[in-house]
């Protein structure tokens, strides 16, 4: 009898594998996915450097545990899978797992508002209380075409630094997580301030940014709002609402 891959995996694998289908669900819930385009991977935990990501074809809303491909940080399959997965959008992933111990999550996405930000000379400013989030700890990449050259691995981890959210000239956002709901926390944030600052622009009124003292203690401020668990304060009702919803990403 054939094994299902529950049966043929790590409780501590299946786990990972339902909160990144999970992840996937939740941006394709937001409408940010692009397509079948852009990539949201996580390490399976365990000494192998080894990693979960989305079956090239598939939907982000059709993503299940089970069908999450897991490959090697050359992109190679270490498990069968009748899925492939995008050698571009894995170029960008597999940099960022072999450079930094703590990115057991990396989300990139392409939305309308993360590109249209992305092409504006000063970035994201501090115009709202959310953009307070990402400007903490961000860092930018300027664009060197479709993410298939090794070479710009180097200079891409360069870039990204220590930093957890980064913004790709031209090309979109990408957060980094030491857990998937931490990732997706980030995303969601970074997400949410470039539309408020498109918003704001877009009243061609002047505007009013957040001043400098401020910005300068943000970090602490962040740390003390999530009481220091972040994403974990509402993975569990992302979770539930999920379930209720779109029912089917745990299988």
């Amino acid at each position: 009898m054939t094994q299902t891959v529950q049966q043929r995996v790590s409780e501590a694998e299946w786990q990972t594998r339902v909160d990144l289908a999970a992840c996937y669900r939740i941006v394709a819930h937001y409408g940010w996915d692009d397509l079948i385009f852009t990539h949201i991977s996580a390490r399976v935990p365990g000494p192998e450097h080894h990693f979960l990501v989305n079956p090239y074809g598939m939907m982000f809303e059709e993503i299940t545990a089970s069908s999450l491909v897991k490959v090697d940080l050359h992109g190679n399959k270490v498990m069968d899978s009748e899925f492939d997965v995008n050698p571009a959008g894995f170029t960008i992933h597999s940099a960022v797992h072999e450079a930094r111990e703590d990115a057991q999550c990396v989300l990139h996405l392409h939305t309308n508002a993360g590109v249209a930000v992305s092409v504006l000379e000063d970035g994201l400013q501090p115009y709202s209380q959310t953009a307070l989030f990402p400007l903490s700890n961000l860092s930018y990449h300027d664009y060197e075409g479709i993410a298939l050259n090794p070479d710009e691995k180097v200079r891409l981890v360069a870039d990204l630094g220590n930093t957890n959210f980064m913004i790709l000239r031209n090309h979109g956002l990408l957060t980094v997580g030491n857990t998937i709901p931490n990732a997706f926390l980030g995303m969601y944030a970074m997400q949410r301030a470039c539309e408020v600052q498109l918003m704001a622009q877009a009243t061609g009124q002047s505007l009013v940014s957040i001043p400098e003292p401020i910005l300068a203690g943000i970090k602490a401020q962040v740390e003390q709002v999530t009481n220091a668990m972040g994403g974990a304060l509402a993975w569990p009702g992302i979770l539930r609402k999920l379930d209720r919803n779109y029912p089917g990403f745990r299988s």
